[in-house]
Protein backbone atom coordinates (compact mmCIF):
# COMPACT_ATOMS: atom_id res chain seq x y z
CA UNK A 1 0.00 0.00 0.00
CA UNK A 2 0.95 3.32 -0.57
CA UNK A 3 0.13 6.76 1.27
CA UNK A 4 -0.63 9.93 -1.22
CA UNK A 5 -0.99 12.20 1.42
CA UNK A 6 0.77 12.73 4.77
CA UNK A 7 2.26 16.07 6.62
CA UNK A 8 5.31 14.31 8.12
CA UNK A 9 6.77 17.28 9.96
CA UNK A 10 3.43 17.99 11.64
CA UNK A 11 3.32 14.32 12.71
CA UNK A 12 3.98 13.74 16.72
CA UNK A 13 6.78 10.68 16.54
CA UNK A 14 10.01 11.37 14.97
CA UNK A 15 9.83 10.74 10.77
CA UNK A 16 12.15 7.89 10.86
CA UNK A 17 9.77 6.17 13.64
CA UNK A 18 7.00 7.23 11.25
CA UNK A 19 8.30 5.94 8.45
CA UNK A 20 9.32 2.62 9.85
CA UNK A 21 5.79 2.27 11.35
CA UNK A 22 4.60 2.62 7.71
CA UNK A 23 7.02 0.28 6.53
CA UNK A 24 6.05 -2.57 9.41
CA UNK A 25 2.37 -2.33 8.25
CA UNK A 26 3.48 -2.59 4.95
CA UNK A 27 3.24 0.94 3.69
CA UNK A 28 5.71 1.45 0.40
CA UNK A 29 5.60 4.79 -0.46
CA UNK A 30 4.60 8.06 1.25
CA UNK A 31 3.91 11.66 -0.55
CA UNK A 32 4.51 14.30 2.29
CA UNK A 33 2.84 17.65 1.61
CA UNK A 34 4.00 21.20 1.77
CA UNK A 35 1.80 23.81 2.86
CA UNK A 36 3.94 27.11 2.33
CA UNK A 37 7.38 28.39 2.54
CA UNK A 38 8.20 27.21 5.98
CA UNK A 39 7.29 23.81 4.96
CA UNK A 40 8.15 23.15 1.41
CA UNK A 41 11.38 22.83 2.11
CA UNK A 42 11.36 20.36 4.79
CA UNK A 43 9.34 17.94 2.46
CA UNK A 44 12.04 18.13 0.09
CA UNK A 45 14.82 17.13 2.44
CA UNK A 46 12.66 14.88 3.54
CA UNK A 47 12.19 13.40 0.53
CA UNK A 48 16.01 13.27 -0.25
CA UNK A 49 16.77 11.69 2.75
CA UNK A 50 14.27 8.54 2.73
CA UNK A 51 13.94 6.65 -0.43
CA UNK A 52 10.64 5.87 0.40
CA UNK A 53 8.94 9.34 0.56
CA UNK A 54 8.72 12.21 -2.21
CA UNK A 55 7.54 15.58 -1.95
CA UNK A 56 4.42 17.85 -2.66
CA UNK A 57 5.11 21.73 -2.63
CA UNK A 58 3.02 24.35 -2.71
CA UNK A 59 0.95 27.28 -0.52
CA UNK A 60 -2.36 25.54 0.96
CA UNK A 61 -5.74 27.95 0.65
CA UNK A 62 -5.58 28.41 4.04
CA UNK A 63 -2.36 30.54 3.67
CA UNK A 64 -3.36 31.70 0.61
CA UNK A 65 -3.14 35.41 2.24
CA UNK A 66 -0.51 37.58 0.24
CA UNK A 67 0.75 35.12 -2.60
CA UNK A 68 2.60 36.83 -5.43
CA UNK A 69 5.25 36.30 -8.02
CA UNK A 70 7.97 35.59 -5.90
CA UNK A 71 5.66 32.76 -4.19
CA UNK A 72 5.17 31.12 -7.24
CA UNK A 73 8.36 31.25 -8.51
CA UNK A 74 9.88 29.47 -4.79
CA UNK A 75 7.20 26.78 -5.39
CA UNK A 76 8.54 25.97 -8.67
CA UNK A 77 12.20 26.17 -8.40
CA UNK A 78 11.48 23.53 -5.73
CA UNK A 79 9.68 21.50 -8.29
CA UNK A 80 13.03 21.03 -10.05
CA UNK A 81 14.69 19.08 -6.74
CA UNK A 82 14.96 15.64 -6.47
CA UNK A 83 11.91 13.93 -5.04
CA UNK A 84 9.85 16.94 -5.62
CA UNK A 85 6.59 15.00 -7.71
CA UNK A 86 3.98 17.16 -7.32
CA UNK A 87 2.53 20.69 -7.13
CA UNK A 88 0.16 21.54 -3.58
CA UNK A 89 -1.51 21.57 -1.63
CA UNK A 90 -3.58 24.00 -3.29
CA UNK A 91 -7.19 24.66 -4.20
CA UNK A 92 -10.02 26.17 -2.20
CA UNK A 93 -11.69 26.63 1.65
CA UNK A 94 -14.36 28.72 1.99
CA UNK A 95 -14.84 26.52 5.31
CA UNK A 96 -12.59 28.57 7.22
CA UNK A 97 -12.49 32.91 7.05
CA UNK A 98 -8.03 32.52 6.89
CA UNK A 99 -7.44 33.34 3.69
CA UNK A 100 -9.47 36.00 1.49
CA UNK A 101 -10.82 34.25 -1.47
CA UNK A 102 -9.32 35.65 -4.09
CA UNK A 103 -5.84 35.34 -2.44
CA UNK A 104 -6.95 31.55 -2.38
CA UNK A 105 -7.96 32.20 -6.40
CA UNK A 106 -4.65 33.69 -6.96
CA UNK A 107 -2.81 30.86 -5.62
CA UNK A 108 -4.46 28.06 -6.66
CA UNK A 109 -4.35 29.40 -10.61
CA UNK A 110 -0.79 29.80 -10.78
CA UNK A 111 0.25 26.50 -8.96
CA UNK A 112 -2.27 24.98 -11.67
CA UNK A 113 0.29 26.78 -14.21
CA UNK A 114 3.32 25.48 -12.22
CA UNK A 115 1.83 21.97 -12.43
CA UNK A 116 1.23 22.27 -16.36
CA UNK A 117 4.69 24.08 -17.24
CA UNK A 118 6.29 21.13 -15.01
CA UNK A 119 4.56 18.39 -15.88
CA UNK A 120 4.08 17.44 -11.64
CA UNK A 121 0.18 16.26 -10.39
CA UNK A 122 -1.39 18.74 -8.61
CA UNK A 123 -2.83 18.51 -5.27
CA UNK A 124 -6.12 19.57 -4.72
CA UNK A 125 -7.55 20.67 -1.38
CA UNK A 126 -11.47 21.41 -1.20
CA UNK A 127 -13.92 22.67 1.54
CA UNK A 128 -16.60 24.22 1.97
CA UNK A 129 -18.91 25.23 4.73
CA UNK A 130 -22.07 23.00 6.01
CA UNK A 131 -24.33 23.09 3.56
CA UNK A 132 -22.67 24.92 0.62
CA UNK A 133 -20.86 23.59 -2.34
CA UNK A 134 -19.43 27.08 -3.60
CA UNK A 135 -15.80 26.04 -3.63
CA UNK A 136 -16.20 22.92 -4.56
CA UNK A 137 -18.11 24.11 -7.78
CA UNK A 138 -15.78 26.76 -8.36
CA UNK A 139 -12.88 24.74 -8.32
CA UNK A 140 -14.53 22.31 -10.57
CA UNK A 141 -14.93 24.71 -13.07
CA UNK A 142 -11.40 26.32 -12.85
CA UNK A 143 -10.01 23.10 -13.18
CA UNK A 144 -11.96 22.33 -16.30
CA UNK A 145 -11.06 25.35 -17.90
CA UNK A 146 -7.16 26.12 -16.91
CA UNK A 147 -5.81 22.09 -16.22
CA UNK A 148 -6.02 20.37 -19.10
CA UNK A 149 -3.28 17.90 -19.31
CA UNK A 150 -2.60 18.10 -15.64
CA UNK A 151 -2.83 15.07 -13.52
CA UNK A 152 -5.01 16.35 -11.26
CA UNK A 153 -5.76 14.78 -7.20
CA UNK A 154 -9.02 15.51 -5.24
CA UNK A 155 -7.56 15.22 -1.84
CA UNK A 156 -9.38 13.66 0.60
CA UNK A 157 -12.34 13.78 -1.34
CA UNK A 158 -15.14 14.19 0.77
CA UNK A 159 -17.80 15.78 -2.09
CA UNK A 160 -20.11 13.48 -2.69
CA UNK A 161 -21.13 11.08 -5.93
CA UNK A 162 -22.51 13.67 -8.29
CA UNK A 163 -18.82 15.21 -8.17
CA UNK A 164 -17.48 12.20 -8.20
CA UNK A 165 -19.31 11.76 -11.43
CA UNK A 166 -18.28 14.80 -13.11
CA UNK A 167 -14.44 14.10 -11.73
CA UNK A 168 -14.24 11.27 -13.90
CA UNK A 169 -14.67 12.70 -17.09
CA UNK A 170 -11.77 14.43 -17.55
CA UNK A 171 -9.92 11.71 -15.52
CA UNK A 172 -8.50 12.98 -12.08
CA UNK A 173 -7.67 10.99 -9.28
CA UNK A 174 -9.76 10.89 -5.92
CA UNK A 175 -8.01 10.06 -2.95
CA UNK A 176 -9.85 8.72 0.12
CA UNK A 177 -8.76 9.45 3.82
CA UNK A 178 -9.82 8.31 7.36
CA UNK A 179 -13.09 10.59 6.97
CA UNK A 180 -14.38 7.43 4.87
CA UNK A 181 -14.67 4.90 7.65
CA UNK A 182 -16.49 7.44 10.20
CA UNK A 183 -20.05 5.79 10.50
CA UNK A 184 -21.81 9.15 9.53
CA UNK A 185 -19.80 9.27 5.58
CA UNK A 186 -22.56 7.43 3.70
CA UNK A 187 -22.18 10.13 0.95
CA UNK A 188 -18.30 9.87 0.90
CA UNK A 189 -18.84 5.68 0.81
CA UNK A 190 -20.97 6.44 -2.38
CA UNK A 191 -18.61 8.40 -3.84
CA UNK A 192 -15.73 5.83 -3.18
CA UNK A 193 -18.13 2.88 -4.84
CA UNK A 194 -18.42 4.86 -8.12
CA UNK A 195 -14.52 6.31 -9.09
CA UNK A 196 -13.27 4.24 -11.66
CA UNK A 197 -10.72 1.79 -10.81
CA UNK A 198 -7.48 3.62 -12.32
CA UNK A 199 -8.60 6.64 -11.02
CA UNK A 200 -8.70 5.73 -7.14
CA UNK A 201 -6.06 6.38 -4.69
CA UNK A 202 -6.00 6.19 -0.84
CA UNK A 203 -4.50 8.54 1.90
CA UNK A 204 -4.37 9.27 5.85
CA UNK A 205 -3.81 13.05 5.82
CA UNK A 206 -1.48 12.52 8.94
CA UNK A 207 -1.77 13.55 11.16
CA UNK A 208 -5.46 14.54 10.71
CA UNK A 209 -8.36 12.10 9.80
CA UNK A 210 -7.57 8.83 11.45
CA UNK A 211 -9.65 6.30 10.89
CA UNK A 212 -12.63 4.96 12.90
CA UNK A 213 -10.52 2.18 14.03
CA UNK A 214 -7.93 5.16 16.04
CA UNK A 215 -9.85 7.79 15.37
CA UNK A 216 -9.43 10.60 17.80
CA UNK A 217 -5.73 10.00 18.33
CA UNK A 218 -3.02 12.19 16.01
CA UNK A 219 -3.24 10.05 12.62
CA UNK A 220 0.06 8.68 10.85
CA UNK A 221 0.74 6.89 7.35
CA UNK A 222 1.11 3.51 8.72
CA UNK A 223 -2.56 3.78 9.29
CA UNK A 224 -3.73 3.84 6.06
CA UNK A 225 -4.16 0.43 5.52
CA UNK A 226 -7.10 0.65 8.07
CA UNK A 227 -8.66 3.25 5.51
CA UNK A 228 -7.64 0.67 2.28
CA UNK A 229 -9.53 -2.10 4.26
CA UNK A 230 -12.97 -0.44 4.43
CA UNK A 231 -12.10 1.34 0.89
CA UNK A 232 -11.97 -2.61 -0.56
CA UNK A 233 -15.17 -3.59 1.62
CA UNK A 234 -16.88 -0.33 -0.25
CA UNK A 235 -15.65 -0.82 -3.67
CA UNK A 236 -16.64 -4.92 -3.11
CA UNK A 237 -12.34 -6.03 -3.99
CA UNK A 238 -10.08 -8.02 -2.13
CA UNK A 239 -7.62 -6.29 -0.06
CA UNK A 240 -5.02 -7.29 -2.00
CA UNK A 241 -6.66 -6.29 -5.62
CA UNK A 242 -7.70 -2.89 -3.99
CA UNK A 243 -3.20 -2.69 -3.10
CA UNK A 244 -2.44 -3.53 -6.35
CA UNK A 245 -4.51 -1.29 -8.19
CA UNK A 246 -3.85 1.77 -5.80
CA UNK A 247 0.27 1.52 -6.25
CA UNK A 248 -0.29 1.34 -9.87
CA UNK A 249 -2.59 4.51 -9.71
CA UNK A 250 -0.08 6.43 -7.40
CA UNK A 251 2.75 5.03 -9.75
CA UNK A 252 1.49 6.66 -12.80
CA UNK A 253 0.46 9.84 -11.29
CA UNK A 254 3.50 10.28 -9.60
CA UNK A 255 5.90 8.98 -11.69
CA UNK A 256 7.63 7.14 -8.84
Amino acid sequence: MVDTHAHLGLCEPPEAELIASAAAAGVRRILTVGLGEDSNPGVVASAQANGEVFASVGRHPNSADGFDDRAAGAIEQLCAQEGVVAVGETGLDFYRDRSDPDDQRRAFAAQIGIAKRTDKALVVHLRDREGSEDAVSEAFETLERDADGVRVILHCFSAGPRWAKRAAEPGWYLSFAGNLTYPKAEAIREAAAIVPAERVLVETDSPFLAPQPVRGKPNQPANVVATAERLAEVRGVPYGELEGIVEENAARVFGW
